[in-house]
């Protein structure tokens, strides 16, 4: 007999995007990550991908599931979501250039590509990779370089940004409301 928590992660499995990856290119802060991973088991992509330059996480997804900063501020999201780590934006374009990923950046400003609204794309490529830039720099050149278009969430306000959490829930409530529509 299954008991109540896989019975609901079983469940939870059905509404996962499948082939939907988010990354997260050198986030900062340890809480970045962990607001990511809370909005990806929430809204059902697949899994994280980290470039991580600033060393904030373990280099295997097993050390990860029982690091305990990371686990207080996900509320246990990181045991649910996979996460795989890499040292440098190159090694993850060359990853999922290999599995066959389109790759779309997010961005505040226009970064000399294809530039279109969150609500104007189109998600329901069948694999796909979101990226996200770091609270300073945002995201690299080398990923726009290798990316299909920059999609920007249309603001009202004063300032041009959002907080990684909130910026990485918004994106993906539309990513995953289009895939979902589209696989019925």
């Amino acid at each position: 007999m299954k008991s109540s928590l896989r019975i609901k992660a079983d469940r939870a499995k059905e509404y996962r995007c499948k082939n939907l990856i988010v990354v997260l290119e050198n986030p900062k802060t340890i809480e970045n990550v962990a607001s990511t991973l809370r909005n990806i088991d929430a809204l059902g992509a697949e899994k994280l991908y980290v470039i991580d330059g600033y060393k904030l996480l373990p280099p295997d997804w097993e050390e990860m599931r029982e690091r305990t900063s990371l686990n207080k501020i996900s509320v246990s999201a990181s045991k649910w979501v996979y996460t795989k780590r890499f040292n440098d934006t190159q090694e993850c374009i060359n990853h999922l250039n290999k599995k066959k990923f389109t790759s779309i950046v997010t961005s505040p400003h226009i970064k000399g590509k294809k530039n279109i609204t969150l609500e104007d794309g189109k998600y329901t490529d069948p694999r796909l990779a979101v990226w996200f830039g770091n609270e300073t720099n945002g995201v690299s050149d080398q990923a726009i370089d290798n990316s299909r278009e920059c999609i920007q969430v249309t603001m009202a306000g004063i300032i041009e940004s959002l907080n990684l959490g909130s910026c990485t829930g918004i994106v993906l409530y539309e990513i995953v409301k289009q895939r979902r529509k589209y696989k019925k």
